[in-house]
């Protein structure tokens, strides 16, 4: 008789768990592929060229997640939609991306100097619209400056729909 999950070693469990993530995430990319074929599209020239375009925004995704760098995209479209977010809306947001990515126990934690995690921090009291726009910027540089060449030389910009 089976004994279910209870009775594999943890070991085993961990190396399931990893093939899982890894056989969701093929399996997304493959569904999305087919839904974009048609759409092709060249290489942007700059970084805010390419996230004014859901297909290219997409193959960079998936570019930074084979990086594990994801965070840093997650984090600067964050911060587009709470930008736009109502004034109702700015205080639950805010502390929804402070704690995905601004947080040092966050789990998606980005790549900021303490002077800024400090000045948010500060700001968590009284959010306003514009409090994420530095931490926003340098993110953005730092993708502008670091993933994004790397993006272009790789197969995900060559041709993002085929490569994926």
């Amino acid at each position: 008789m089976c004994k279910g999950l209870s009775g594999l070693p943890s070991s085993c469990l961990e190396k399931a768990k990893g093939m899982k993530v890894k056989l969701t995430h093929l399996a997304e990319k493959q569904e999305w592929v087919h839904k974009h074929r048609a759409t092709e599209e060249k290489p942007p020239q700059d970084l805010e060229t390419l996230l004014h375009s859901k297909t290219t925004t997409q193959a960079f995704r998936w570019f930074l997640r084979s990086e594990f760098s994801e965070e840093n995209l997650e984090f600067w479209l964050a911060c587009e939609d709470y930008k736009s977010s109502s004034a109702s809306k700015l205080s639950a947001k805010a502390q929804n991306i402070y704690n995905q990515f601004i947080n040092p126990d966050a789990p998606r934690e980005v790549n900021l100097e303490s002077e800024t995690r400090e000045l948010l921090m500060d700001l968590m009291e009284t959010p306003t619209a514009e409090m994420f726009n530095e931490a926003q910027h340098r993110i953005f540089s730092l993708m502008a400056k670091d993933s994004f060449p790397r993006f272009l030389r790789s197969t995900y910009s060559q041709r993002p729909l085929k490569a994926l």
